[in-house]
């Protein structure tokens, strides 16, 4: 399982493994019931600790995308996917808006908004 994490975006590193993650199961990439890497092996594949897969695994597994199965490991939980990507699109919708009021409170036009929306997109 493919997870680029970066020491340098402020984001920490369990909530980028999280992410990923979601997106993977969201994405259909990782199907119900796939068992994931261990915790152990997570963190020696990424270079990071054992806590930090840890924490983000438990994270997971509060937020419905995981189960635990004790001595056996993580397995991708059954999910409504309507409901997961409406959870994602209320997030973006959050950044939007804050994007949006730093924006406003500097008097940039909505077209250059537009714009780098535009070139961001293209480039990722």
């Amino acid at each position: 399982m493919e997870i680029i994490i970066s020491n340098s975006n402020g984001i920490p590193i369990y909530e980028q493994i999280k992410e990923q993650i979601k997106f993977k199961i969201i994405s259909n990439e990782l199907k119900c019931g796939e068992l994931l890497p261990s915790i152990r092996v997570l963190a020696k594949d990424l270079n990071c600790s054992v806590i930090t897969t840890k924490n983000a695994y438990e994270e997971l597994e509060k937020e419905g995308f995981v189960k635990s199965i004790p001595s056996k490991g993580f397995y991708v939980a059954k999910i409504n996917k309507e409901y997961a990507k409406e959870q994602q699109l209320s997030k973006i919708q959050g950044f939007i808006s804050s994007a949006i009021d730093i924006a406003k409170l500097n008097n940039i036009d909505k077209k250059v908004i537009n714009e780098i929306i535009d070139i961001l997109w293209e480039d990722n």
